[in-house]
């Protein structure tokens, strides 16, 4: 990959076919899984006259979507009360929908920017934010999918089958840090 470099009013780069096929593949995937998951609310007549979304009162049991939706409301894990489990569950109704939103939006945005085949992407500021944010997802995604620590080296032993895929994760931190120097460079 080319790194990120401005250009005026315009964030360019320049990606590989491989590298092009990875990120497009772990972009679709989140994005198939959050419209999965947005695909599970629940039907409410009241909300599709009123236009006001709901979603799922319960917490992702996938971890990697529990990690990407986090609570918005902390239960006390040692006496979580009534009031406090359904105040979490009412804050998850109201504002997951709108942050699914937000997420598949960027994850498209990065879709419709990076070719198919890879070659240059030429970004607005505007669309390189949206990427910060699907590849912030990404990295949060595959982050936990490998069970990434502070205490992990940076390379693992050829044996561990994670070894492969935190290379990736580490090329999609390069490829955030240079996209935000970019941006504020």
């Amino acid at each position: 990959m080319k790194a990120w470099r401005r250009k005026g009013d315009a964030i360019l780069a320049g990606f590989e076919q491989q590298e092009a096929a990875v990120l497009r593949g772990l972009v679709g995937q989140l994005e198939d899984m959050l419209t999965a998951r947005a695909e599970e609310a629940p039907q409410d007549e009241l909300a599709e006259l009123t236009g006001i979304r709901t979603g799922p009162a319960e917490s992702p049991d996938d971890p990697v979507l529990s990690r990407l939706l986090p609570d918005f409301h902390r239960l006390d894990p040692d006496n979580p009360s009534r009031e406090d489990i359904d105040s979490a569950a009412a804050m998850r109704s109201l504002h997951e929908p709108e942050l699914l939103e937000k997420k598949v939006g960027v994850a498209k945005i990065v879709l419709d920017t990076l070719p198919r085949d890879g070659g240059s992407v030429k970004l607005s500021f505007e669309q390189a934010d949206a990427w910060l944010g699907a590849l912030n997802d990404v990295r949060l995604a595959l982050g936990t999918a490998l069970d990434v620590t502070e205490d992990m080296p940076d390379e693992l032993p050829e044996d561990d089958p994670r070894a492969p895929h935190l290379g990736v994760y580490h090329w999609l931190t390069w490829v955030q840090e240079t996209l935000i120097q970019a941006l504020t460079g």
